[in-house]
């Protein structure tokens, strides 16, 4: 499966988060190091919920970028 994962950066660190796996939620001091932590997390996360006998969520989510006048 692939999630659309998105990237923030901050003043000093990365954070990145998975809209379709609510509460999956990764943050590092580089970018390449979130790739590699956010990976990670969605395992982690898909792991527990079979665990825990629930539902893997389909991914749904999609990107779309958007032109503004600013």
């Amino acid at each position: 499966m692939k999630y659309l994962v998105v990237i923030e950066r901050g003043p000093s660190s990365f954070g990145a988060y998975v809209p379709d796996l609510p509460g999956c939620v990764a943050v590092a001091a580089t970018r390449e190091e979130i790739t590699t932590l956010i990976h990670e997390a969605i395992e982690f996360h898909i792991e527990g919920l079979k665990q825990d006998g629930l539902p893997i969520p389909e991914p749904s989510s999609t990107p779309e970028l958007v032109d503004v006048d600013a």
